[in-house]
């Protein structure tokens, strides 16, 4: 086994966002780009000299290739052990797991999460800590540090080609053990939750059908439905992942899941519809001809969580991201139980599940997740609506009609204007910003503010201060709007407008979700003169 040090300089723009490193996969493809970055992720943590670490991704193009580079550099830095999934393979809530159940150092996940993939679509890079979680800011701007002085990068010569095979094999004094993908997480699953009720509940002939969307939860949902829980073979769709997800979006929303979504429209839908994303972490749920925003979903698991085993005590809190809707506030005030309003990003409930004071977290995004790891987990969400409805006895469009007729409902949603030039959508926002403070007292299409702000977050373990994270406009009826530019997309600027409406007990909680919603939509144009920033008269998705 020989090693080399080559010699390289700073490239631009690599800089780590929310989450990870995300580029056109092109970028990742050039000589010596991820190289570069692996290098200042091992360096930005510390060195790499007798650490232990998890490396998998969702099997998007490119993902091979990558995976054999990193374990070539991790053994030229001296990595003692590298944990892998075979082929290459590991969603990022098992990366987490892993991370957690064998105390290592950290992982690497290679994969750019809900967006598309193949030669031409995205990759991406992140590192998770030793917690399991993304890594926080100090290590993202340790990381982000090195990229700008850069000169060196260490690589061995050999190429590895173990990775297919379960077993261990070690490149100089590394070791790298290969391992099942689904074994771990299926393991902790089986501690989480009541399988026994839930495979009760398919041989009762409860169907469902589960969309992997050509993505890394395909081999896990086999495994764990069908083969394990007994749910009827082909439950699960689109279940072999492919380097680019086979020519789709990856993206659990009505709009990219439009194959379930039709499945769950027809006259013969199964009871229960879901899909996962890239990586496995965000999910989508339905109901017969009903999809289940996310944000109520995680309103539904707060009231319900303790019918699963592993939930069953009182909950120490839930959290939220900010611009997810308050749904979820009304059943922890209910509860009694802290309810925490967090900036967008997984990295930010961290904190709180360390400290146990949540248990459930949640974003409008389709992610949720627990304190079982650090990340969100799109299977794990589906299994716990699985346990729920298999304890509860009513079907999930029922259960969510009698939720609102207890707690009210938030009628919310998403408008995404996408690739905008950044240079527009940051005058846009800059002149948005300079509208709050005159804006409380006002009115925007007949209804009149009650507080406009710009939300900044304290953490309340750690005392960080985290500012400008998105625009926020509450009306006296208990309306919202809120306006952020995402992190998530690999060119221009992405614009998102959260919109919510609450319509108390007694109210009219079967209207259609955009029709329910115009006078903010309305608003939300007056206010923020999106059109004239923009130049686009509609969003490109509506979610």
């Amino acid at each position: 086994m020989s090693f080399k040090t080559v010699q390289t300089k700073p490239i631009e723009g690599q800089k780590p966002g929310t989450s990870g490193l995300r580029k056109k996969t092109a970028v990742f493809r050039q000589p010596g780009y991820l190289e570069n970055f692996v290098q200042c992720v091992f360096d930005g943590t510390g060195g790499a000299q007798g650490k232990t670490y998890v490396v998998g991704g969702d099997g998007r193009f490119f993902n091979a290739e990558a995976i054999g580079i990193i374990i070539r550099m991790a053994a030229a830095n001296g990595v003692a052990r590298l944990i892998v999934g075979q082929d290459g393979i590991l969603s990022t809530p098992a990366v987490s797991n892993l991370i957690r159940k064998f105390k290592t150092d950290g992982g690497i996940i290679l994969s750019a999460s809900h967006n598309p993939g193949g030669e031409t679509g995205d990759f991406g890079v992140k590192f998770n800590a030793a917690n399991g979680g993304p890594a926080p800011e100090k290590l993202t701007d340790a990381i982000y540090a090195k990229t700008l002085d850069i000169i060196e990068y260490r690589i061995a010569d050999e190429t590895p080609t173990g990775i297919n095979q379960i077993g261990r094999f070690t490149m100089g004094d590394t070791r790298i053990d290969v391992i099942d993908p689904v074994e771990d997480y299926e393991t902790l699953m089986q501690e989480l939750f009541d399988f026994d009720a839930i495979s009760a509940l398919f041989s009762g002939g409860f169907r469902m059908c589960f969309d992997a969307m050509h993505a890394v939860t395909g081999p896990y949902a086999k495994r764990i439905l069908e083969d394990t829980l007994g749910a009827p073979a082909g439950s699960v769709i689109n279940a072999v992942p492919s380097p680019d997800f086979g020519g789709g979006h990856p993206d659990p929303n009505p709009v990219w899941a439009s194959e379930l979504v039709a499945i769950m429209g027809a006259s013969d839908a199964p009871d229960f519809g879901a899909a996962s994303d890239g990586d496995g972490d965000r999910n989508m749920i339905m109901g017969k001809g009903a999809f289940v925003s996310p944000s109520d979903s995680l309103a539904l698991l707060t009231a319900y969580a303790h019918l699963a085993p592993a939930y069953s005590g009182k909950l120490a809190g839930v959290a939220r991201s900010m611009p997810t809707s308050q749904a979820v506030d009304l059943v922890a005030e209910r509860l009694a139980i802290p309810c925490f309003e967090t900036p967008t990003g997984w990295k930010f409930f961290g904190n709180l599940l360390d400290a146990g004071k949540a248990t459930l977290c949640g974003e409008e995004s389709a992610g949720t997740g627990s304190n079982h790891i650090r990340e969100k987990d799109g299977l794990w969400a589906v299994l716990l609506w699985l346990n729920i409805l298999a304890r509860d006895g009513r079907d999930i469009v029922q259960l969510r009609q009698d939720h609102w007729r207890s707690f009210g409902r938030n009628y919310y949603s998403r408008h995404d204007y996408e690739e905008i030039p950044a240079d527009a959508a940051n005058a846009l926002m800059t002149a948005f910003r300079d509208k709050l403070p005159a804006l409380t007292g006002t009115s925007a299409n007949g209804m009149q503010v009650s507080k406009a702000d710009e939300f900044a977050y304290l953490d309340p373990v750690d005392q960080s201060l985290t500012e400008q994270q998105g625009v926020r406009v509450q009306f006296t009826d208990g309306s919202r709007l809120v306006l952020r530019l995402s992190g998530t997309g690999t060119q221009g600027a992405t614009l998102r407008v959260y919109l919510e409406r609450f319509v108390a007990r007694g109210g009219d909680h079967n209207l259609d979700v955009q029709e329910a919603l115009a006078p903010i939509i309305q608003a939300a144009e007056t206010l923020a003169q999106i059109t004239k920033f923009t130049g686009r008269s509609s969003a490109d998705v509506i979610t």
